[in-house]
């Protein structure tokens, strides 16, 4: 790996993740909230994966770059609408990501390669993309569910963990269950799981 270009790539990423109007408190500062997130994403894959490849990292820093520039507000209500928009994004974060990692020195095999995995092409098929799939599971146990859980019914709730738990590989579920939850979302988690 050139940890010069890897070094700027994350730091062009981070960049156009740094221009999100909404923010974020944590760890004593104010983030833009796409910054928080794909640090927070970087951290978790170390933690899960630390012998990553160069593709995978740079992947993970960028999976959801830009996102508020496609509101979920824009799609319509439902499952459908949900499915659209995450499509629509997918599809937004890997040409953002190309450009980027392009701008950067990259070669077309890697930006393709980064690209794929943006997408989350073959998920259960490519172990790669099963480990992104994994720290954004993760990432969202973590630090998005308590925020999330108070947005919905508990029905409701319990239907989407199950999704995400059926999405994750064993590992990953490993270190689902190792994330220090409330007890009622434990609770809410654990029948989750028995539906999944």
């Amino acid at each position: 790996m050139d940890r010069d270009r890897f070094s700027d790539a994350i730091e062009r990423i981070d960049a156009a993740n740094g221009a999100d109007p909404e923010t974020e408190e944590a760890e004593g500062r104010t983030w833009p909230k796409a910054l928080l997130y794909g640090v927070r994403m970087s951290a978790c894959l170390e933690e899960l994966a630390a012998d990553a490849s160069e593709a995978l990292c740079l992947a993970v820093r960028c999976q959801h770059i830009q996102r508020w520039k496609i509101p979920r507000e824009d799609y319509p209500v439902g499952r459908l609408g949900y499915r659209q928009w995450r499509t629509e994004l997918a599809g937004y974060h890997a040409q953002t990501a190309g450009s980027i990692l392009r701008d950067a020195g990259y070669d077309d095999a890697l930006v393709d390669r980064v690209k794929s995995l943006v997408r989350k092409e073959r998920l259960k098929a490519d172990p790669e993309a099963q480990t992104l799939e994994d720290v954004a599971c993760l990432v969202f146990f973590r630090y998005y569910l308590p925020a999330f859980a108070k947005k919905h019914k508990e029905e409701k709730l319990v239907e989407i963990l199950a999704r995400t738990w059926k999405k994750m590989s064993p590992a990953g579920r490993a270190a689902a269950r190792a994330i220090a939850l409330t007890p009622v979302l434990k609770s809410l988690l654990d029948r989750a799981i028995r539906q999944g």
